[in-house]
C-alpha cells in the first residue's frame, strides 16, 4: 500500500489485516481440504476399504469445504467494508484539502478534474483496496504456505513450484511498464473529457447563442472517442498479463504433473505424496492467478491515486485560532498589504485601509485593479502575512477563517443557487431559521411576490444554479440570505448588477437598514457608491485615492475620470 494512503486510514486498517488473515486461513483450508481428499482416495482406491471407513475424511472434507465457502464469503465483505471506509475517508479529506484552498486557489484549477478524482477517482480505488491490495500480500503467503505442506510431503515438486513460482513476477513487471503508461494516458484524458464537459454545461447558452454548440458536440466526440481507446488499450494489456500468469501457471502445473505420474509408475513416489501434491499445485498458483486477474484494477487504483495525492499533497494554509474577546468592535485594519498568488508581480501593492464598525465603504477602480482581490482578505480567503491586516486587533494570519466568516454576510455579483428550495437557499447561512424569519427576508428584498407565484411558492425546488430564475430574481435572493443572516459587517460585489432601476431601490433601503452595519461594496457601476460613508480607489493593485465620494469627486483624479466617463456612458 502507499504509504500515505496507508497514514490516512488507519479506521480500516484493522479490516485490511482481517481480510489478509482470513485469506492466509483460507490457503490453511486449502492444505487440509487436500489432505482429507488425498487420505479418502488413498484408502478407498488402494486400500480397497468402504465409504464408511472413511467417513470422518469426507465428514472432514465436506467441512473443510463450507468453511472455506465461509471464510470467502467473510474476506470478501470485510474488503468491500475497508474499501467503503477508505473511500468515504479520502473524500472527506479532499473536500477538506479543497476547503482549506479556498475558492482562491480553486479558480487556479479545474473544477471539472477535480470532480472526477473526488467520484471516479475515489470509485477507482474500491477493487483496488477490496481485491487487488490483499491480493498482493497473499500471493506471496499462501504459496509459501502452500509450497511448504508440498515440501514436507515431495521436496522434489517443491522445487519445481518455487523455481517455476518467480516467472510470473517477471512477466508482471514486464507487461506493467507498458500498462502503467497506457493507464496513466487514459486517466488524463478522462479528466479533460470532464473538465470540458463540465465547462460546456456552464457555457451552454453563450455557446448557443455564439453558434459553437455543434462544433463542442464534435470536440466532446473525438475526447470520449480517445478515452474509448485508451481504455480498451489499457483493457487489452490487462487481458493479456491474465492471459500470460494463466498459461505460466497452466504450465508450471503440467510439469509438476508429469514429473509426479512419471515417478509414481517407475515407484520412487507413493500414491498418497503424489496425488496430495497433484492437488496442491493447482491452489499454489492460484493467488498469483487471482493478482493477474485483478490486476487491471491495481492499475487503475494506483493511477487514480496519482491523482487523488495530486490534490490532497498541496499545502494546504494552517488555518488561525484566535478570536477576539467576546463584543470587541470589530474594527478591519490593512498595514502596508501586498500580496501576490504566485509567482510573479503582486496583485495587491501596499494597501492600507481602516475600516471602523459601521463604515460603508465603497471600493472602485478599472478592471484588474485589484477589487476582487481586496474583496478575498477581507472574506478570509486570501490570507496575508503577519503583521499586514488584523480584526479587532487579532492578525489576519492568526485570525479563525471560520468564526470571521461567521460575521459576514456576503451578496456576490453572480449569486450560486444551489439545487434545493427557494426557502433552503435564502436560509444558506442560518439553516435553522424559521419560515417565518425566512419570508420577512425575502419581504425586504421585494422577492415576497415573485417567490409566492412560483409553483410550489418558498417551496418550489430550483434548479442547479437557479437557472428558472431571473438574474434580478436570483440577485434578490441573495440579498435576502444577507439579510436574513443579520451579520456585523456585510461585503457586496457590484449587488446592482442584475437589479433593474425599479428594484435598484431595494438596496438603498437595505444600506439604510444597516446605517449600523460595516458595509463594504466593490462597485462597478458608480450610482452604487452614493451612501458610502468613504470611497478606496484602486488602480494596478495601489490604492491611488482615498476620502468621501464628495470630495473625491471635487478634485483632479482617477475618481473623477472614472465618474465622468461613467456620466458620458450613461447619457450616450
Amino acid at each position: 500500500m502507499d504509504r500515505r494512503l496507508w497514514t490516512r486510514v488507519k479506521p480500516a486498517r484493522w479490516l485490511l489485516a482481517m481480510v489478509i488473515g482470513q485469506g492466509v486461513l483460507n490457503g490453511v483450508l486449502v492444505v487440509l481440504q487436500a489432505w482429507f481428499m488425498a487420505q479418502a482416495v488413498a484408502q478407498v482406491y488402494l486400500g480397497h476399504r468402504p465409504l464408511s471407513a472413511v467417513s470422518p475424511d469426507i465428514y472432514g472434507l465436506l467441512a473443510v469445504v463450507a468453511a472455506r465457502a465461509v471464510v470467502a464469503w467473510g474476506a470478501e465483505r470485510a474488503g468491500l467494508a475497508m474499501a467503503q471506509r477508505v473511500q468515504a475517508e479520502v473524500r472527506r479529506q479532499i473536500m477538506e484539502a479543497v476547503v482549506g484552498r479556498g475558492p482562491a486557489a480553486m479558480t487556479a484549477g479545474s473544477g471539472g478534474d477535480v470532480a472526477a478524482i473526488a467520484l471516479d477517482g475515489v470509485e477507482a480505488l474500491e477493487d483496488y483496496l477490496a481485491h487487488f491490495l490483499p491480493q498482493v500480500v497473499l500471493s506471496v503467503a499462501v504459496p509459501v504456505l502452500v509450497g511448504l505442506a508440498v515440501l514436507w510431503q515431495d521436496p522434489l515438486s517443491a522445487l519445481i513450484l518455487f523455481v517455476t513460482a518467480p516467472l510470473i513476477p517477471i512477466f508482471m513487471v514486464l507487461i506493467g511498464r507498458q500498462a502503467e503508461a497506457t493507464n496513466r494516458r487514459q486517466w488524463e484524458l478522462l479528466s479533460r473529457l470532464s473538465a470540458h464537459f463540465l465547462d460546456v454545461l456552464q457555457g451552454l447558452t453563450t455557446l448557443e447563442l455564439f453558434g459553437r454548440a455543434r462544433r463542442q458536440e464534435a470536440i466532446i466526440a473525438d475526447v470520449s472517442d480517445r478515452y474509448r481507446r485508451a481504455t480498451m488499450k489499457t483493457l487489452r494489456i490487462g487481458f493479456l498479463s491474465s492471459l500470460v500468469l494463466e498459461l505460466s501457471a497452466a504450465l508450471s502445473t503440467a510439469i509438476v504433473a508429469v514429473v509426479i505420474g512419471i515417478r509414481m509408475v517407475g515407484g520412487s513416489l507413493p500414491f498418497f505424496p503424489g496425488f496430495f501434491v497433484l492437488l496442491l499445485a493447482p491452489e499454489f498458483f492460484a493467488p498469483l492467478r487471482a493478482l493477474g486477474t485483478n490486476y487491471h484494477a491495481g492499475l487503475s487504483g494506483r493511477t487514480a491515486l496519482e491523482r487523488i495525492f495530486g490534490v490532497l499533497d498541496q499545502p494546504v494554509p494552517e488555518p488561525g485560532r484566535r478570536r477576539p474577546p467576546e463584543g470587541a468592535p470589530l474594527t478591519v485594519r490593512l498595514n502596508h498589504l501586498s500580496y501576490a498568488y504566485g509567482p510573479g508581480d503582486p496583485v495587491l501593492r501596499d494597501v492600507s485601509l481602516f475600516l471602523p464598525p459601521g463604515r460603508h465603504l465603497a471600493i472602485v477602480g478599472p478592471s484588474g485593479a485589484g477589487k476582487s482581490t481586496l474583496l478575498s482578505v477581507l472574506m478570509g480567503f486570501v490570507v496575508p502575512g503577519p503583521g499586514q491586516g488584523e480584526v479587532a486587533g487579532v492578525d489576519l494570519a492568526e485570525l479563525d477563517g471560520d468564526w470571521w466568516r461567521r460575521q459576514v454576510a456576503w451578496v456576490p455579483q453572480r449569486p450560486y443557487l444551489f439545487a434545493g428550495t427557494v426557502a433552503d437557499n435564502i436560509r444558506l447561512g442560518v439553516p435553522d431559521a424559521p419560515r417565518e424569519a425566512v419570508e420577512e427576508a425575502a419581504r425586504l428584498c421585494r422577492a415576497d411576490a415573485f417567490i409566492r407565484a412560483l409553483p410550489q411558492g418558498y417551496d418550489t425546488v430550483i434548479g442547479e444554479r437557479g437557472l428558472t430564475l431571473s438574474g434580478g430574481e436570483a440577485q434578490r435572493i441573495a440579498l435576502a440570505r444577507a439579510v436574513l443572516k443579520d451579520a456585523p459587517v456585510v461585503l457586496m460585489d457590484e449587488p446592482t448588477a442584475n437589479l433593474d432601476p425599479e428594484t435598484e431601490g431595494v438596496l438603498d433601503e437595505l444600506l439604510e437598514r444597516w446605517r449600523d452595519r460595516t458595509v463594504v461594496v466593490v462597485a462597478h457601476r458608480l450610482n452604487t457608491v452614493r451612501h458610502a460613508d468613504w470611497l478606496l480607489v484602486m488602480d494596478g493593485g495601489r490604492v491611488v485615492e482615498s476620502g468621501t465620494p464628495e470630495s473625491l469627486a471635487q478634485r483632479p483624479g482617477l475618481y473623477r475620470q472614472l465618474r465622468i466617463a461613467y456620466a458620458e456612458g450613461v447619457g450616450s
